[in-house]
């Protein structure tokens, strides 16, 4: 077998690379748990997770892949209760790429970092031949307050998932600029401490979150109904989708279900707590179009109601989800 794209998509063959390879030699019960971030006892419970981002263009709508990186990895670590910290970013840059560029992905990370509330502590830099690009890794280090709990095998029957909002907006903003296609479409991405804040701030008890990146909603949902040993059933109408998003994909055929996103996530929380979390995600600024989407159930696998009213099963992402969004 040969390594191919699809080996990156975050769906079926990238969990493959994973189990097969990295999981049979890595094996052990911090890692076996494919958590966003792994949860360590350090002096007291602390998250930590790593990242590289390659994507292509560097610098698109609403973002770039400075802000990109410190955004992925801070949300990773806020997906577990954390409270992000620490930054270590290595550069990989390739011969003849811009200096002003790479001034630009710099100030913008700083700038991201700052508001994000962590610092960067330590980084490294190494020049390759090649034409121009930038690859960016980034490792986290958050603090898990007391209390908190959060992992995708919590799930039980009756819980509630919640989406922080529209999905799509990164994948499509980023495969236009890929395919030179003019339209309004931004990337979404961001850190998303004022959500997780407002969740525990009402009191919440959070079971599970996740930001729904690679491989898309259908991804994440199978994967914390695998984890948990429940039924997840979605409810495609309540689904949130940016209308030039949804006619971006419609021409295009690709599902919302399975597009990337780089400031989005899902919350699982208890049927009785559902109205109050839906109210403190929505009163922020990065929540303003979240909606409760669908239940837990006893059961196994991940299905959806149509808009005609049936139900269907749906798995992981297969294959390469075009383009490599981050």
């Amino acid at each position: 077998m040969k390594i191919t794209m699809a080996h990156g998509s975050g769906g079926k063959s990238s969990a493959q690379l994973m189990g097969d390879i990295f999981g049979k030699h890595f094996r052990n019960q911090v890692l076996d748990k494919m958590e966003d971030a792994a949860v360590l006892e350090v002096g007291g419970r602390i998250a930590c997770s790593t990242d590289s981002f390659v994507v292509t263009p560097l610098v698109f709508k609403g973002g770039d892949i400075g802000k990109l990186c410190v955004c992925g990895t801070v949300n990773d670590l806020l997906m577990m209760g954390a409270v992000p910290k620490y930054l270590t970013c290595g550069f990989i840059l390739e011969e003849g790429l811009d200096v002003e560029l790479l001034d630009q992905v710099v100030e913008s990370m700083a700038a991201q970092a700052k508001a994000a509330g962590v610092i960067i502590v330590a980084g490294d830099t190494k020049v390759v031949e090649g034409a121009g690009g930038m690859y960016i890794n980034t490792t986290g280090i958050g603090e898990i307050p007391e209390g908190r709990d959060v992992s995708s095998a919590n799930c039980s029957e009756g819980d509630v998932i919640i989406c922080s909002g529209h999905l799509g907006d990164h994948h499509a903003c980023i495969l236009s600029h890929r395919m030179e296609i003019e339209n309004n479409i931004k990337s979404d991405c961001a850190a998303l401490n004022d959500i997780v804040e407002a969740l525990y701030e009402a009191g919440i008890n959070v079971r599970t979150m996740r930001d729904v990146t690679r491989g898309g909603l259908g991804t994440v949902i199978n994967e914390i109904a695998e984890s948990s040993g429940v039924q997840i059933e979605l409810e495609e109408d309540a689904i949130p989708v940016n209308p030039e998003v949804k006619g971006f994909a419609d021409i295009l055929g690709l599902d919302p279900l399975y597009m990337g996103n780089e400031g989005k996530m899902i919350a699982v929380v208890p049927a009785e707590q559902a109205e109050a979390a839906l109210a403190a995600v929505k009163s922020t600024e990065h929540g303003v179009n979240a909606a409760v989407i669908g239940q837990v159930k006893s059961g196994e696998g991940a299905y959806i109601r149509t808009r005609l009213g049936a139900t269907r099963r749906f798995d992981v992402l297969y294959g390469e989800g075009l383009p490599r969004i981050c």
